[in-house]
């Protein structure tokens, strides 16, 4: 099934007034008539944010280099189909959102900012939404953001400062996110992506894509773009630090600095562990790890236990697993699994209680508009067990799957097809 843009947006006009919560909430998560559903965007799709009742989708459309900047369209969801409400306008170029757990508020990585919006207002239509930013506009490159379960305490990932901002949300809701929020800032390495909790909140997990230059870590990761998947020759693995203050990441062995490949080469990603406690009031000294985690690790989700970490590696075309206790206590055999998914993957998913993981196939570098990407289905306890015929099927997605969002029930999921401008709904019961 396949919605068209002009008639979502027609529909769009109208407020809509919501049903009784009860109705509303089983009319929303009813299942479509067809396994998957899509629905066009008037533009570049990068995250779905799902409400806990399943009845709106939020999704941030990147503004590139467009004039204006980036939007944020409002779908709602009821009885199997998709439609688009109401677009809001955003300053920056939006990517990663959350939803704070009150309800109230949808943040959004937006380039130079960090967005503030009322959630109520994005799906009443009343007045504008837009509450306020955070940042002055500079190339920080604001890619993610996570909220913690007392809706206290930001984390927003700024892909080209090297750093992931640590915000006190009372104080910016209180100020009107005036940046005296900003605690400071978690040194990471280059490009951080993920800002994931631990089921108990201890710890934050972060991906970066490379080692920062200063680490002295071999090259062994071909650049992104670089068609030919065939890898460099083998080199020595990189030290991890296990500095529980922090700090930087020990340079290699002698033998692995003279063997480096060439400078197109770059050193491999890596998963930093930080201590949230700490990271609420002293940031700067909050890592607790440093581990090497294959070439351009974008994405990290972790099992509905919190002992695996589940990491997209995008330039290595593979999915990995790590056990969490072994990142902080053991990092040279905290990797206990990988598994071929298909190319350049970046979003990862749970499903099923953590007994299947989707990944996204993006093929970002090489694809065009008119691609269609699979979106691999992986087997968590295959892969746990070092990932040996792990993948165990695929689901058809449109150009350039890049994030993927399941419901709060556990039975939908959501893909944003970034460059062919769909959001995907996918009935997970019915995907093989």
């Amino acid at each position: 099934m396949r919605l068209s843009l002009s008639s979502a947006l027609f529909l769009g006009c109208a407020t809509l007034l919501a049903p009784a919560a009860g109705a509303q909430q089983s009319t929303c998560n009813a299942p479509a008539s067809d396994p998957i559903v899509q629905l066009d965007m008037p533009g570049n799709p990068f995250e779905p944010v799902v409400t806990p009742d399943g009845c709106w989708i939020f999704v941030t459309l990147t503004g590139g280099n467009e004039q204006g900047g980036g939007r944020v369209v409002v779908v709602r969801r009821d009885a199997g189909s998709l439609r688009v409400e109401r677009i809001a306008e955003l300053n920056g170029n939006p990517t990663g959102a959350v939803l704070t757990h009150d309800g109230r508020l949808l943040i959004v990585a937006d380039g130079g900012y960090v967005a503030f919006l009322d959630a109520q207002k994005l799906i009443r239509g009343d007045g504008n939404p837009v509450l306020g930013y955070m940042g002055n506009g500079a190339a920080v490159g604001f890619i993610n953001v996570n909220v913690t379960r007392d809706d206290r305490l930001l984390f927003a990932a700024a892909e080209r400062a090297e750093a992931i901002e640590v915000i006190n949300l009372d104080t910016a809701r209180a100020t009107g996110f005036a940046d005296r929020a900003v605690i400071g800032r978690i040194p990471t390495g280059n490009a951080p992506i993920s800002v994931t909790l631990s089921p108990d909140e201890k710890y934050l997990y972060t991906t970066s894509e490379g080692a920062r230059v200063e680490w002295g870590w071999p090259r062994d990761c071909k650049p992104d773009e670089q068609p030919s998947r065939t890898p460099p020759p083998a080199r020595p693995e990189p030290r991890q630090n296990n500095n529980r203050h922090g700090g930087i990441a020990p340079r290699p062995t002698p033998d692995a600095v003279r063997t480096a490949p060439p400078a197109a080469y770059h050193a491999r990603g890596t998963i930093m562990v930080v201590d949230v406690p700490t990271a609420a009031t002293n940031p700067q000294s909050s890592v607790r790890s440093i581990v090497a985690a294959g070439c351009e690790p974008v994405r990290l989700v972790l099992s509905p236990d919190g002992a695996t970490a589940y990491v997209s590696a995008r330039s290595d075309d593979q999915l990995l697993a790590f056990d969490t206790q072994r990142l902080l206590s053991d990092t040279a055999h905290a990797l206990i699994g990988h598994v071929d998914v298909g190319v350049a993957p970046v979003g990862v998913a749970v499903v099923d209680s953590g007994a299947r993981l989707f990944v996204t196939n993006s093929n970002r570098f090489e694809g065009g508009a008119d691609d269609r990407q699979p979106v691999a289905i992986v087997d968590a306890t295959k892969l746990r067990a070092g990932g040996s015929k792990a993948k165990i099927g695929t689901i058809p997605a449109g150009a350039f799957p890049r994030e993927l969002r399941v419901s709060a029930d556990g039975r939908t999921l959501f893909v944003t097809n970034f460059a062919s401008r769909t959001l995907e709904m996918v009935d997970l019961a019915r995907a093989h």
